[in-house]
């Protein structure tokens, strides 16, 4: 039997993804719940496994390019006798040609038939993948003294070899499987393109270049952000005594993003119609403050990494946690709740030197507040002395079916009284 791997929805806003590269190669023996192919969704690269075993007969779509969700992107045979008709019939049909099956709307940890996500879970276990688990039993290793290689610490079959001191040579493991009987001679399937390296900007000068994945997923969520009506309301914080605690606990590795971060989230809980947002004729509170922040992303695009709970946790774990979101997104490795569970989001360029800006409003949010510089300013105090003190522009963007002028107004003066005043508790 001849099966189609499909490009698999690893998003519910996923339209198309882009192999970045086949673990296997034409030829190989696949294992059920084995890494095939690494695919860019939106805003992440993706390990997809096979839910077959078999071998990858031909490689429809090769590394570089897109595909639009649905679309076969290689063929698996069951046996070896089929590879041949199988690379047969990847040939007569390339994937440009191949009519794209609807896609389900189903929710992101969804996959096309034929392959399933890789996604590592935080339940406090070791994630293994069903191959190294069979083998591990095989070869009667101990999952729990290995530390595994895989993506977020994935235990997969090369790590229980290793353990077990079974390794394969380098050499062994990239030979083609070769059909047992002989078999008509098929086409040499199309070698894989390299993927395209971002490009200086003063290169690109006179030229029209194609966005990537997350400059369109950045497009297509500005797009609906356009039909939600907003207002955008402006405070003036004075920084002096948060740029104190800054300096104090800066050595411990606590960021400004994260101190920031815990402000807003500490004044939401005062204020839950800001981290609220509007559905259909109603609005929807969340349970849970989760802050996102955006990320400018090296080769064009943004991202927006989620500081989970961020009320509830103290401000190092904080900055630890902030540390490792953005290590893992600018490697395309976060989880697509760690980037898309945002209930707040902050933008912040004040880093730049911007002093003021407007944020446009992410969707199924109802609040995003755009941060501006902190700097001295010559101020006049209660009795009318004049001095200097560090001041920072904010600019909140708010949706107005859900949030009124008033609600932004409390909330921005909620938060300039605890970084103006007691900054000091964002520690405690």
């Amino acid at each position: 039997m001849i099966r189609e791997v499909f490009m698999p929805a690893l998003s519910s806003t996923m339209t198309e993804g882009k192999i970045v590269s086949w673990v296997k190669s034409a030829g190989d023996k696949v294992e059920k719940g084995e890494t095939v192919v690494v695919v860019e969704s939106d805003k992440a690269d993706m390990d997809v496994e096979s839910f077959y075993e078999g071998y990858l007969a031909i490689i429809i779509v090769p590394a570089g390019e897109v595909a639009p969700v649905g679309a076969a992107i290689a063929l698996v045979a069951e046996t070896e006798a089929e590879i041949a008709e199988a690379q047969k019939q990847g040939t007569a049909a390339p994937a440009a040609a191949a009519p794209a099956k609807a896609a389900p709307a189903v929710a992101a940890t969804t996959s096309a038939p034929g392959l399933q996500q890789n996604v590592s879970r935080q339940n406090g276990r070791s994630v293994v993948s069903p191959r190294a688990r069979k083998l591990a039993k095989e070869l009667k290793v101990d999952l729990n003294a290995i530390k595994g290689s895989g993506p977020h610490g994935r235990i997969v079959a090369e790590d229980v070899e290793a353990a077990a001191g079974k390794a394969q040579p380098a050499v062994v493991q990239q030979l083609v499987t070769v059909p047992a009987s002989p078999a008509p001679a098929a086409p040499a399937p199309v070698a894989a393109k390299p993927a395209p390296q971002p490009v200086p900007a003063m290169a690109m000068t006179g030229q029209t270049v194609p966005m990537n994945a997350l400059q369109n997923a950045v497009v297509r969520n500005m797009a609906v952000s356009l039909s939600v009506p907003c207002f955008r309301v402006g405070y003036t914080i004075t920084t002096d005594n948060l740029d104190k605690l800054y300096k104090q606990i800066k050595s411990k590795g606590v960021t400004m993003t994260a101190l920031l971060s815990k402000a807003v989230a500490v004044t939401l809980q005062r204020h839950p119609l800001l981290n609220a947002c509007y559905v259909e004729s109603a609005i929807q509170y969340r349970a849970d403050i989760n802050v996102a922040v955006a990320v400018a992303m090296e080769g064009g695009g943004l991202i927006t990494p989620v500081l989970q709970n961020a009320d509830r946790l103290d401000i190092y774990s904080l900055s630890r946690t902030w540390k490792d979101l953005v290590d893992r997104a600018r490697t395309k490795q976060l989880k697509p709740d760690e980037y898309s569970t945002g209930t707040f989001t902050l933008s912040n360029l004040g880093m730049f030197g911007v002093d003021k800006f407007d944020a446009i409003l992410p969707p199924n949010q109802g609040s995003i507040l755009a941060i501006g510089a902190s700097r001295p300013q010559v101020v006049a105090n209660e009795e009318g002395l004049m001095g200097v003190k560090r001041q920072m522009q904010v600019n909140i963007t708010c949706d107005h079916r859900v949030i009124y002028g008033a609600d932004a107004a409390s909330f921005l003066q909620d938060l300039a009284k605890l970084i103006e005043t007691n900054p000091q508790s964002l520690t405690l």
